[in-house]
């Protein structure tokens, strides 16, 4: 699967990078940090993302201003601007009516949108999101963010483990040392020290709660129990105060999910019943699937997949290699008639393969 990027520009003139990726109906995902069209297209932690909500949709992203392929010198970041960006990928898109994806910071954008534009959202989609930036949720969540801020100001850019480790374990503390690494690349390629700072200080002034009971489209809260960056109460204030809105929890700690955990096989058949599997892809999964297809090897490593292992791991377990690993998974997805892994082990256990 390929993505293809162009450049829009916002009401203030900032360009904007937008990547468009699969082919099907739309779905529009609001921007989140960090974020890199290219680099993070080929990265660990969140390829598999992207290649998912491209399956059966045409999924439209972009870098948010101040980060990834967009312009970074810009003066303002605020809320608002993000706002108004969402809104000009939107009207370059010529779009009539879409979903709406919003992933951490991103959901607020999400939800200023979809009040103001009720009429051309049909469904609204909230991943670990936010009604209020850590600057409005009391004093210990303010000194933690100021702290936050001036260790980025320090040491974005240098080759300090120590600070990488900190970084990494607020958004991934469950990583592989691979993910790690992928993370920390992700970090200095995406933008500069006082720019992240800067856009971590605008979080902080973020405060849409009180649009949330003016939200008249259909919404689905999603949120990991354990999210070590953005806290669980957040994400249950957001389902209790949205009209009607359904509240789904994922067991885990991880902000961005991993692609081994079980609570990304989770957060993808959610998503797919909630936003409904277009194309070819759901009319592979919708036949019966034959495990006795499947060879001994293979079976062993659709059991470890269904466990939440990494290939690592299960190069490890089964004495072969991590290119070997690969080869049976592309045998067993092409055997389950799925395009991913999530689906490989939504499949497994529905089968009782754990």
């Amino acid at each position: 699967m390929q993505q293809t990027i162009r450049f829009i520009k916002s009401a203030d003139g900032t360009r904007l990078a937008v990547a468009t990726s699969g082919q099907g109906p739309p779905l529009v995902k609001s921007a989140n940090w960090l974020s890199h069209l290219e680099f993070d297209w080929q990265s660990p932690v969140w390829r598999h993302w992207f290649r998912f909500l491209s399956a059966g949709r045409q999924l439209i992203r972009f870098d948010p201003r101040g980060c990834g392929l967009s312009d970074w010198d810009v003066a303002d970041l605020s809320h608002a601007a993000q706002v108004a960006d969402l809104e000009a990928l939107i009207e370059a898109s010529d779009l009539e009516t879409f979903p709406l994806l919003g992933i951490s910071q991103g959901g607020a954008a999400c939800i200023e949108y979809a009040v103001r534009h009720p009429e051309r959202v049909t469904k609204l989609f909230l991943y670990g999101c936010y009604a209020e930036g850590w600057a409005q949720r009391g004093d210990d969540s303010r000194r933690h963010g100021e702290a936050l801020v001036e260790l980025i100001r320090q040491g974005w850019g240098q080759e300090n483990p120590a600070f990488r480790l900190l970084f990494a374990s607020l958004f991934i503390p469950d990583a592989t040392t691979e993910q790690v690494r992928w993370f920390s690349d992700l970090m200095r390629t995406t933008t500069q020290p006082e720019i992240a700072a800067r856009i971590i200080e605008a979080f902080g002034q973020i405060n849409v709660r009180s649009l949330l009971s003016q939200v008249k489209v259909p919404t689905i809260v999603v949120h990991a129990r354990g999210d070590a960056r953005i806290p669980f109460d957040q994400g249950r204030l957001l389902a209790a105060e949205i009209p009607n809105a359904t509240f789904v929890t994922l067991e885990g700690r991880n902000h961005i999910l991993t692609e081994g955990e079980p609570a990304w096989a989770r957060f993808c058949e959610t998503f797919n019943e909630y936003m409904g599997v277009a194309g070819s892809s759901a009319a592979r999964q919708s036949a019966p699937v034959d495990l006795s297809e499947l060879t001994a090897r293979e079976n062993a490593i659709l059991r470890l997949v269904a466990q939440g292992a990494a290939n690592g791991e299960i190069a490890r377990r089964l004495f072969i290699s991590e290119k070997t690993v690969r080869n049976h998974l592309t045998n067993i997805f092409e055997k389950l008639g799925v395009d991913s892994r999530a689906r490989a082990i939504v499949v497994a256990r529905d089968r009782g393969v754990a």
